[in-house]
């Protein structure tokens, strides 16, 4: 995006967002470690579904990774946001796609398109 004001020219990019949630902070670092990547910025992240869906209306995450037992927080995620891809560690209503592994994570993430449009 492009913006012009009294003559100046500014570009204005916007970095793909990822909220990671696992089950407690051991698993939440592991999580981030996994996902964390130069192309891209992590969220805080969250151990509990309150705070992930404060994260997500506050950072407004571009991807949710979820790896553990929130199928409620999918499915109300998906329900919110239609269009955010969302990785899981396991088969949830509203999952865009299935991680088998920690590995796995970077790659699925970096599979999505970066975010385009206007900043709002």
């Amino acid at each position: 995006m492009v913006l012009q004001t009294e003559g100046l020219v500014v570009a204005v990019c916007r970095a793909l967002n990822v909220l990671c949630v696992a089950t407690d902070r051991d698993a939440l670092v592991a999580l981030k470690n996994a996902a964390v990547s130069a192309e891209w910025e992590l969220a805080p992240g969250a151990t509990n579904e309150a705070d992930a869906v404060a994260q997500i209306d506050a950072e407004r995450p571009h991807i949710l990774v979820v790896f553990g037992p929130f199928e409620r927080l999918v499915g109300l995620t998906r329900e919110r946001f239609p269009g955010m891809r969302i990785v899981t560690d396991r088969d949830a209503p509203g999952a865009t796609v299935v991680a088998t592994s920690l590995e796995e994570v970077r790659g699925l993430v970096k599979s999505e398109p970066r975010p385009g449009g206007p900043i709002i």
